[in-house]
Parts: structure tokens; C-alpha cells; sequence
């Protein structure tokens, strides 16, 4: 089973940035396609971004379209998140999630990602 591993979390001014990274083991990268989520104390996860194992499709939410990149490197299996911008309402837990249905566009609902990581907290201070 594939294995996920967070990190890149901390505690960041408005306005700052972070790259948060997720190393993935036991697996092929590029046998996924690769989500990051989030998840705030009482609410639910909620989707931030997705890349194709082709890398050619990649999708973001609304909220964080513009400001955050969602990046792979197939050699060193490993998924990144570049938050720039970041606002206090990005303050969350951050999750990276691999789906291996592997569709041309990835998807968006957190039920299709098969295998997560424990997450890192991204804390932004206003």
C-alpha cells in the first residue's frame, strides 16, 4: 500500500508563503493522480488542488486559484503545494491524497482518493 508523508507546515504571516511537500513510498508516483486538501477545526476537508499523473491536467479551487501551485516531480516521487498569498482563512491542516483510478482530469471529491497522509498545519496570522 502506497504511503504518504506531509511536511512543509508552520506558522506563516498574511501575505507569506510556504511549500508544503508529500513524499510518496511503497508505490509508483505515476501511478496516481495527486490531490491536497485541507481541513479547518469544525469544517469539513475540503478540495484545494489536483494533478494528473501525466502532470497535463491540473485543477484548483476558487479559493486558492492564482495564489497556490500544485507541482510534481515524478523522479523523486514526490507532490508539492506552493501557497503564496496565503490569508488567515488558509489557516488549516493540509492533507495530500493519491487516487489510483489515474483519469485524464483529476477529481475533486475527497471519497475518490484511495490513500492519505497524516497531514501538516498551516497556520496564517493576520
Amino acid at each position: 500500500q502506497v504511503q504518504l508523508v506531509e511536511s512543509g507546515g508552520g506558522l506563516v504571516q498574511a501575505g507569506g508563503s510556504l511549500r508544503l511537500s508529500c513524499v510518496v513510498s511503497r508505490r509508483t508516483l505515476t501511478d496516481y493522480n495527486m490531490g491536497w486538501f485541507r481541513q479547518a477545526p469544525g469544517k469539513e476537508r475540503e478540495f484545494v488542488a489536483a494533478i494528473s499523473w501525466s502532470e497535463r491536467n491540473i485543477v484548483y479551487a476558487d479559493s486558492v486559484k492564482d495564489r497556490f501551485t500544485i507541482f510534481r516531480d515524478n523522479a523523486k516521487n514526490t507532490v508539492y503545494l506552493q501557497m503564496n498569498s496565503l490569508k488567515p482563512e488558509d489557516t488549516a491542516r493540509y492533507y495530500c491524497a493519491a487516487d489510483s483510478r489515474v483519469t485524464a482530469v483529476p477529481v475533486r471529491a475527497v471519497q475518490e482518493y484511495d490513500d492519505w497522509g497524516q497531514g501538516t498545519q498551516v497556520t496564517v496570522s493576520s
